[in-house]
């Protein structure tokens, strides 16, 4: 199974030859590993660097910053890949956000600093958005940095931080002046070595996705240069996180589809091997059409994704098409997981099985990157013009 739909504008023989790496990297160094990373709670540091050999994580990120120069589909391509092979544990998904913040909005020094080792792994990105207080409402985070001389002071929390544990940086969305809403909203990156008030609280333990380390984060009175605030001026945060949000809500629906291929696959495979009353569980028409209805979900969810990304590719994916993508997306996932696993039987409901642990980690996909109630409110919008 592949991302790519045999009509789909936006690939190109360069495309292909990255998935094939990526897929065999990811065959041979991710699934192995899957389990057991979700066990320690977190993937070895090592990893990051071995896909960063590979030039996996640099296809997107243009090459004076040690990227290949291509465009947001071998972001895609990863993305994919990593669903494929039934793995949320490895936080790249959030590598990427945070590297396309860096290379739209950062200056050419921040460029510089940080976008090479985001492609060779020697740098993990987290980004900082929700508060115990503040999910999807990113206007009224309640984090604060004040200037201190040639630092901010900053003062706060944030909780269910992907890559918290592990990040070298991390993108906080704070507030620079709280009288302004979301005119006052800024993003400032935190070097986390050394920094003085800067704390990782606990390892969260969660219903799924449990070898991708999340973490509360806690600053007191921690000071963060004022060169590292991204974009030219304060103030220009809300409108840096509405321009990536698109690429966001979009990659959840590229990991859906992932998961979707990987799940159909495995369970033809477990339907094919598996007997009830004499004859294979495949043979039974129901299971026939479970599989079927799941088959065509995926394709129909595969040819707008392809569009997206084609859209995205040419600039012009708009919020309420994004918002579709994730809604859609995940949800569709979450549809497909039930019907694989119900097929499964008892089996299913096993650890042992990929399929359980498959269906555990896909309920957050319609809750993170913005619930699908908010996506729907957003889609909405866009009819009431």
């Amino acid at each position: 199974m592949s991302l790519f739909t045999e009509t789909a504008a936006w690939v190109e023989d360069e495309h292909r030859m990255f998935a094939d790496t990526a897929h065999k990297l990811f065959s041979d160094e991710l699934a192995p590993n899957t389990e057991k990373w979700a066990e320690a709670g977190i993937v070895d540091r090592e990893f990051w660097r071995t896909v960063g050999a590979q030039g996996v994580m640099g296809g997107a990120v243009p090459e004076e910053y040690g990227g290949f120069g291509g465009g947001i589909g071998f972001d895609a391509i990863t993305t994919y890949e990593q669903g494929r092979v039934g793995d949320t544990g490895w936080g790249y998904g959030i590598q990427s956000i945070v590297t396309h913040y860096i290379m739209a909005f950062g200056s050419e020094d921040q460029k510089k600093k940080w976008g090479p080792g985001l492609v060779s792994g020697d740098i993990v990105a987290a980004i900082a958005m929700t508060e115990p207080d503040t999910g999807s409402d990113l206007q009224n985070v309640q984090t604060f940095a004040e200037r201190d001389g040639n630092h901010y002071k900053i003062n706060g929390s944030k909780t269910f931080i992907t890559n918290g544990h592990t990040a070298d940086i991390v993108v906080i969305v704070c507030k620079t002046d709280r009288k302004a809403g979301a005119k006052g909203v800024s993003l400032i990156v935190l070097e986390t070595e050394g920094a003085e008030g800067f704390r990782r609280g606990r390892n969260l333990r969660k219903l799924g996705m449990k070898g991708s380390d999340t973490a509360e984060l806690f600053f007191k009175d921690m000071r963060v240069p004022t060169s590292n605030l991204l974009g030219p001026e304060e103030g220009q945060g809300f409108y840096q996180l509405m321009k990536q949000l698109p690429w966001e809500r979009l990659m959840i629906s590229i990991t859906a589809l992932g998961f979707i291929d990987f799940a159909i696959e495995q369970t033809v495979a477990y339907t094919q091997e598996r007997k009830a009353f004499g004859k294979r569980i495949m043979d039974f028409q129901n299971t026939r059409f479970k599989l079927a209805e799941c088959k065509t979900k995926a394709e129909l969810l595969r040819s707008f994704v392809n569009d997206c990304i084609g859209r995205l590719e040419a600039g012009k994916l708009d919020a309420a098409t994004a918002s579709m993508a994730k809604y859609w997306g995940s949800q569709t996932q979450n549809e497909v997981m039930h019907e694989c696993l119900q097929l499964f039987g008892g089996n299913g409901f096993m650890m042992e099985y990929p399929i359980a642990r498959l269906y555990a980690d896909s309920r957050v996909q319609m809750i993170y990157g913005g619930t699908n109630e908010i996506m729907k409110e957003l889609i909405a919008r866009s009819l009431d013009v």
